[in-house]
Formats: C-alpha cells, structure tokens, sequence
C-alpha cells in the first residue's frame, strides 16, 4: 500500500480545523505526572524517569529513584498498577455533556483512547478477558455511547490504538529511553493477530473517520500482509476514512507532530499536531491554571496551525469520576465565542502564497491565511499590524483576552 498525498484527502478532512483527543484510563486514577516540559523540548536521556506524561504512570513508576516511583511509593505503597483499574468508577461520565462542549468549541472530529500502551481498553475488546472497562473498573463500553453523543451533535468519530506497546501484553523491563521504545515493542505474529482483531473489531462496531495509530505496529503484522488487509477492509467500509502516519509504513494520508516533536512534518496542507492543554495528555492533578493553555495560548496556536495549512488536535484529559477538569474547562468555555467567530473562515482556507501580493509588517503578532476571496488575519494588536492585502478582501478578528473571557 503506498502513502496517500495530501490533495486525495476527503473534503470533511481538507475542511477540518479542530478536532478533539481524549485520554482517560486507569491512569486518571493516580493522576500524577512530573510536569518536566513539553515532549520534543526535554532532553530524551531526561524524559522517561521524569516522563511529563501521565498515561505513562504504568511505566515511570518502574523506573527506580524516578519521582514518579516515589510518589506512587509514598502515596500507594506497593499498590500494582493494574489495581487502578478496579478503582476508575467514571460516575459523573456523561457523554451528552462532553459532545455539547465539543460542539460549542467548533471540534470537527472527537478521538478517545480506545486502548493506550497499559493494554486496557475501553470496550469489550476481543481477547482482553478482564483487562477492559466492561468486565472492570467501571463495567460499561465507554466507547459507544460517546460515538452516539458526538455524532449527535455532527461531529466525526475516530479512534486511537496502541498498536505499537502493550504493557499489559508484554513483560518486559521499563522503558528508560527512546532506543527501548522500540527495542520493547511486542513485534511477535501473536501480538500482530491480537492488535489486528482490535482494530478490526472498532472498524466493524463504530466505522471511525480516523484510525490513530500510535508507536509504530507489531513487525510480524506488516510482514504478513494483515496490516494491508485491515486497512483495505477499512477503505471499504469508510470511503473517507483517514489513518495517521504512526505504523511504521507507507499507509499513513497525513502527518502529525506532537509538542515540539516531529515540527519537520508541518508542511503542505493536512498535516495535524497534537498536544494536550497542559504537558501532560492524561490527567495530571498537578497541572493547575498556570501549567494549563489559556484561551488567548489556544488561539494562538490555533490561528498559527491553520494557517500554515495544518490541523489541530488539541487533548482534553477527563478525571477518573469523567468530568473535564475545571482548569481545562475554563480555557475551552472561554475559547467557544473566539473560535464560533473565526470558523466559518476556515472554509476553504489554504495558506498566503507569493502570488497573492500580500504584505503585513509591524510589530505586532499576527498569522494569516487566504479563505475564498479574503485574507483572515488573527493579531493581538491591530494597532501594531499593518496590513496589504493585494486583491483580498481583510477580515480581522483579534485574539480573544488572555484571562479566559471573550
């Protein structure tokens, strides 16, 4: 199967500005991560034992002297990670209130989890036995029920897949650095077979507008050509499906970066980054207003990602009960009039050429990209911006106030 380009990307796709990831497991439970910096910025001698990530607790907290060991020592004692599961209840889950949010953020399309690399997943996964939430923890498919509340509300389902580690599945030592990611990744045909009738069963059951894969999938999988038959199987049943560039093959229709790593793959048009709201994608109890984006940062990297002819796939990390934490709420509410305002210019958007004969100077910050017949200009001071626009027609919205109102 050879890589897609970005001009057979489907129109909802070359549309798309904003879509939402989700990540809530067991690890929404401990909640804690040390909130070391953005992945791609930290030295990666550095990262793993102060791993910024909190859906790693499973890993970090095996790493011996990491502060996240300590932790978990001080706080839960000899407690096994996968205990966690029992006690994720997800009581105040309400999917409808998930979806309304979403809606009023002009999302366009909505990716949970559906398993991360601790190897539990959110639905009745074929072969887990008793490591998914219907069997434990809080015995209901997560899943279907937010698919149904999303497309409710005219928003695209898809789905993220650990194809690449399975903790759960494997037992091998804690991952100290970025050789041991791949040094240990389950790659056996046993794996491949296991991670093949997951995907297929999430194909089959919720048809997703994307596939997102993370950290590569199992060698014996590529090898046999079962990776090509579930992404043709896929091809059929959704036409305008797309799946990212993480198999460690030549399936992917787009790019993607995540933080301040793989920037390199931020050109052309449809390409996604992906962060979370503050370091962390899953919950961090840690991470308070000032470790969280405000509305103005979001916008900011918003307007600078559409403009450079990108998507953005901005994570909200839901606690254990199922509630958005206030902290990433406040940003996200705050952020709704803004981007209501600015959407309905990302229509047929692409980003300023030389050709188009437009200049815009001054000391202010601004990004801009041509929709139709206008250039849409975001600043934070039109004062400070001048602007040429050739033959276009200028609509300026300035950044919504740094605090989180409109």
């Amino acid at each position: 199967m050879t890589p897609s380009t970005t001009v057979a990307l489907p129109v909802w796709a070359q549309e798309a500005s904003l879509g939402i990831f989700i990540h809530w497991g067991p690890y929404s439970v401990p909640a804690w991560a040390e909130p070391t910096g953005a992945w791609g910025a930290i030295p990666p001698e550095t990262w793993f034992a102060h791993n910024a990530y909190a859906e790693w607790y499973a890993n970090t907290i095996r790493i011996e002297g990491s502060p996240a060991a300590e932790h978990h020592k001080a706080t839960f004692g000899d407690v096994p990670y996968e205990t966690f599961l029992d006690q994720w209840r997800a009581e105040k889950y309400d999917p409808a209130s998930w979806a309304a949010l979403f809606q009023s953020i002009c999302a366009d399309y909505v990716i949970p989890v559906t398993k991360h690399h601790d190897g539990i997943t959110l639905w009745e996964a074929p072969g887990t036995a008793d490591l998914n939430t219907v069997v434990r923890g809080p015995r209901q498919d997560l899943l279907a029920p937010l698919a149904e509340a999303v497309r409710a509300v005219g928003i695209r389902f898809g789905v993220y897949y650990s194809g690449g580690l399975d903790w759960a599945f494997t037992s091998y030592p804690p991952i100290t650095s970025m050789e041991e990611v791949d040094l240990f990744r389950p790659t056996d045909a046993a794996y491949a077979e296991y991670a093949t009738a997951h995907v297929r069963d999430l194909i089959d059951r919720f048809k997703p507008s994307v596939i997102w894969n993370d950290i590569d999938w199992p060698d014996a999988g590529r090898a046999d050509g079962s990776l090509t038959e579930l992404l043709e199987h896929y091809r059929q049943l959704v036409p305008d499906g797309i799946v990212n560039d993480r198999w460690g093959a030549d399936v992917w229709d787009y790019r993607t970066s995540e933080y301040s790593h793989d920037t390199h793959n931020e050109s052309g048009i449809g390409w996604e980054h992906n962060r979370g709201l503050g370091f962390s994608f899953g919950y961090n109890q840690i991470e308070n207003l000032e470790l969280t984006m405000s509305t103005q940062e979001i916008a900011k990297l918003y307007a600078d990602v559409v403009s450079r002819g990108g998507r953005l796939l901005l994570n909200v990390g839901p606690t254990a009960a199922g509630e958005i934490p206030d902290v990433q709420l406040r940003s996200l509410t705050g952020l709704a009039p803004w981007i209501q305002n600015v959407k309905p210019y990302t229509i047929q958007r692409r980003p300023a050429q030389p050709s188009d004969d437009i200049k815009i100077t001054g000391d202010g910050w601004s990004r801009a990209w041509v929709s139709g017949k206008n250039l849409v200009v975001i600043a934070d001071d039109f004062e400070k911006v001048r602007i040429d626009a050739g033959a276009l027609e200028v609509v300026a919205i300035s950044l919504p106030v740094q605090d989180g109102t409109d």
